[in-house]
């Protein structure tokens, strides 16, 4: 799930809301590690949405 999750935010990392909402939509399903290994991989990957990723991470309970 990882992997599929890591290859739509690619995709669509060309607009900041839709980004935003696939990575919220992301976080539902998966386990707190690969969670742990998507907020470490985003950040550096995406660091023009930082505050963004780190905004829908703070959120998850």
């Amino acid at each position: 799930m990882l992997e599929f999750t890591k290859k739509i935010l690619s995709k669509v990392s060309f607009d900041k809301d839709l980004f935003k909402k696939e990575l919220k939509k992301s976080t539902r399903w998966m386990s707190k590690k690969e969670l742990t290994h998507l907020k470490i991989w985003a950040l550096t990957s995406f660091s023009q949405y930082k505050k963004v990723i780190i905004d829908v991470f703070d959120t998850i309970s």
